[in-house]
C-alpha cells in the first residue's frame, strides 16, 4: 500500500501508513484474537467501474503508464494529484482493501473492518481530486448495495468535505452520506453546505455540517451528536461505512479545525455505538486525510483499529517506547508519550439549548432545518 506515493514533498506521504501499521502492531492490536490482517488485492477495472466511468479508468491507466503526461480535465498529473509510474495499480490496491472489507462483512467472516489506507473521498466518478484517484469508500458502499444491502450510511469526519462520495451517491436514496467538515468558506473543496441535500430522487440523503473554521473539540462533538444519531436512527442503515481523516487535528499543516486525537477517538466510539445499535455491529472504517505524519496520524488510526477491535487501548494509553525510539531514529523527532493529547473533550449537549449567537449552533441548526423534516424529525426538539 506504500506504493501510493506522489513523491517529493507532497503532503500525502505513505510513511504515515508505515508508522501507523508499526504502532498498531507495537500496541498489540494486530495480534489480538479475532483480528485478521489481510493483504489488499488490486481492484479490477470492472470493480472500479461500479463507481467510476470506464473512460476515467482508461485515463488513469494511460497516465500511470506515461507519468510524464497529464490529463488536467480529469484531475490527473496536476499539482494536487501528480502522475507517477504504477499509479493505477497503487490506487486500485487502496480500493481493493475497502472492497475486501465489504466482502468480509457480506460473507459474515467479519463484523468490523478497517482500511486506514483508504478513505479517498474526493475522487468523483470521472475525476481525480484532492490527492484521491479512486474512491475506495464509495466502491465499498456500492459493493454492499450490489450484494443486497438495502441501506448504507456513510459518515465522513475528515476536515475536508467528502464531496466525491457525495457526488457519486447524490441521487441514490439507498445511501445517506453525512459529512462534518471545516466550512468550504475557508477550506478546499469549497463545498458541503447545509443546502446540499441530495438529488431529485434522493432529497434528504446528503447531509452536511459546515463547521466554523477553528471549531475545536467541543464544537465537533456537539455537532456530531446533534445531527448524526438522529438521522442515522431515522434512516435505519444495515451497514455503516465511515471515513476518519485525522487532518482535523490542531497540528495538521493543511487545515484549521483544531481537534484533538482524544476528540477523534470519541467520534470513532460514537460511530461504533451507532453500528452496534443500528446495524448489529456491521461497520467498515477507512482513513483519509492526515498530514502530521509522525505525531498525529499513527496515533489516531491505531486508536481506530483499537475501537473497531474492542481493545483496551485509548487516549490515556502510553505510546510504546519502542515505537517512540523508532520515530526518533527514523525522523529525528520526539513522538508523543500518550496515544491521546490529554485534552478535555467535554461538550454541550444539544438538549441544553440552541444559542442563535453561536456560529456552531447556527450551522448545526441550518443542517437540522434542511434535513430533519424530510425524515419526520423536528429540528427544534429531536
Amino acid at each position: 500500500m506504500l506504493a501510493y506515493d506522489f513523491g517529493g514533498k507532497h503532503p500525502m506521504n505513505p510513511e504515515r501508513l508505515h508508522l501507523t501499521a508499526r504502532l498498531a502492531r507495537d500496541c498489540g492490536l494486530l495480534d489480538l484474537d479475532g483480528v485478521t490482517v489481510a493483504a489488499p488485492p488490486v481492484a479490477s477495472d470492472d470493480e472500479l467501474a461500479t463507481v467510476h466511468s470506464p473512460d476515467y479508468i482508461r485515463a488513469v491507466r494511460h497516465v500511470s503508464s506515461n507519468p510524464g503526461t497529464s490529463d488536467a480535465a480529469r484531475g490527473l498529473g496536476t499539482e494536487d494529484t501528480p502522475a507517477f509510474a504504477g499509479m493505477h495499480e497503487a490506487s486500485a490496491r487502496l480500493a481493493g482493501g475497502s472492497l475486501d472489507a465489504a466482502e468480509a462483512i457480506i460473507r459474515g467472516s467479519a463484523v468490523r473492518a478497517v482500511n486506514f489506507g483508504g478513505g479517498m473521498h474526493h475522487a468523483a466518478r470521472s475525476r481525480a481530486s484532492g490527492f484521491c484517484i479512486y474512491n475506495d469508500a464509495a466502491a465499498s458502499v456500492q459493493r454492499l448495495l450490489d450484494r443486497g444491502a438495502r441501506r448504507v450510511l456513510y459518515i465522513d469526519v475528515d476536515a475536508h468535505h467528502g464531496d466525491g462520495t457525495q457526488s457519486i451517491f447524490w441521487d441514490e436514496p439507498r445511501v445517506m452520506t453525512v459529512s462534518l467538515h471545516e466550512t468550504g468558506m475557508s477550506l478546499f473543496p469549497g463545498t458541503g453546505f447545509a443546502a446540499e441535500t441530495g438529488g431529485p430522487s434522493a432529497e434528504g440523503y446528503a447531509v452536511n455540517v459546515a463547521l466554523p473554521t477553528v471549531a475545536g473539540d467541543a464544537a465537533m462533538l456537539r455537532a456530531f451528536h446533534a445531527v448524526v444519531p438522529q438521522l442515522a436512527g431515522a434512516f435505519a442503515p444495515e451497514v455503516i461505512v465511515s471515513q476518519h481523516g485525522c487532518d482535523s487535528h490542531r497540528e495538521d499543516p493543511l487545515t484549521n479545525l483544531r481537534v484533538s486525537v482524544d476528540a477523534q477517538h470519541a467520534l470513532m466510539v460514537g460511530v461504533r455505538e451507532l453500528a452496534d445499535r443500528l446495524c448489529e455491529g456491521r461497520w467498515i472504517a477507512t482513513g483519509g486525510g492526515g498530514y502530521a505524519l509522525a505525531s498525529v496520524v499513527p496515533r489516531s488510526w491505531s486508536l481506530l483499529v483499537a475501537v473497531a477491535a474492542g481493545a483496551p487501548v485509548g487516549p490515556a494509553t502510553p505510546v510504546p517506547p519502542a515505537w517512540r525510539e523508532y520515530v526518533l531514529e527514523r525522523h529525528g523527532v520526539e513522538a508523543p508519550r500518550l496515544m491521546g493529547d490529554g485534552a478535555d473533550i467535554w461538550w454541550r449537549s444539544w438538549e441544553v439549548g440552541y444559542d442563535p449567537n453561536d456560529d456552531l449552533d447556527r450551522t448545526v441548526m441550518a443542517t437540522r432545518k434542511a434535513l430533519f423534516p424530510l425524515h419526520g424529525l423536528d429540528p427544534w426538539f429531536d
